[in-house]
């Protein structure tokens, strides 16, 4: 619990600060970058003083002049503050739109254009995906966590059909990326952080020319998500569903 504390509070000094500066550099020179970075740097530094350490592979597969989806696996909330702090260039997700409520950093959100979605509204996950495409076509990566929730024992969860459906339309490489260790750290319906050592691994791209369909560029993430799970969380289900609603 007190680790906990400690990365809540560290994020509630830092976020103030990070605004008093970021928010008017954004706003005078039309730049996002600064405020993305101080913002990044912020969520990292204070999962790392709440005991996680950081392991990454295969970043040499990331052309750091190009823009991906990156489509990962999701198990805690700490996935997106680590998650996104260690992919090479700017990079939004779709988050849940209760977010954009809080001051601060709901703003710093809509600045970075960062995705809002209501998972329970169906109309309203389409128009993220549209959301998310426009994003994209403006040269930002994506990352997007494909189950569309987190998962309760760390083994994956079904597939949506959005990013896949986002993927084709974009025609933009597709990164899977695993993430391990979270589900230790801090897993769903768990308040309190544990030390724990995260392992990102960044798996070699899949071209839009090697997609095939939908389904088939699925499968093929879904296979290269699940190669970097410990054996012991492989094996989930791999029924589809028909929503196209995702959100972290």
């Amino acid at each position: 619990m007190i680790r906990t504390i400690i990365m809540l509070t560290f994020w509630g000094i830092a976020a103030p600060v990070a605004a008093l500066i970021g928010f008017p550099w954004t706003i005078i020179t039309g730049d996002v970058t600064l405020l993305y970075r101080m913002f990044t740097w912020g969520a990292a530094a204070g999962v790392r003083f709440a005991g996680v350490r950081v392991k990454i592979a295969g970043l040499e597969n990331i052309d750091r002049s190009r823009s991906y989806i990156f489509m990962s696996n999701h198990v805690s909330n700490l996935d997106p503050p680590i998650q996104i702090a260690r992919i090479p260039r700017r990079s939004s997700v779709l988050v849940k739109k209760e977010l954009f409520k809080m001051p601060i950093l709901g703003t710093a959100m809509r600045m970075g254009s960062l995705v809002p979605v209501d998972r329970g509204n169906r109309d309203a996950g389409i128009q993220a995906v549209e959301d998310a495409r426009q994003v994209i076509n403006q040269g930002v990566s994506m990352l997007i966590y494909v189950e569309g929730k987190r998962s309760f024992d760390g083994k994956l969860l079904p597939f949506k059909k959005g990013p896949f459906y986002l993927a084709t339309e974009c025609g933009v490489p597709v990164v899977p990326m695993t993430i391990t260790g979270t589900h230790e750290a801090m897993p769903k319906g768990r308040f309190a952080i544990k030390p724990a050592l995260v392992t990102i691994i960044f798996h070699p791209p899949i071209e839009p020319r090697d997609f095939g369909d939908r389904d088939h560029l699925m499968e093929e993430v879904r296979a290269a998500i699940e190669s970097g799970l410990p054996e012991e969380y492989r094996g989930g289900s791999t029924a589809p569903t028909v929503q196209r609603t995702e959100s972290s």
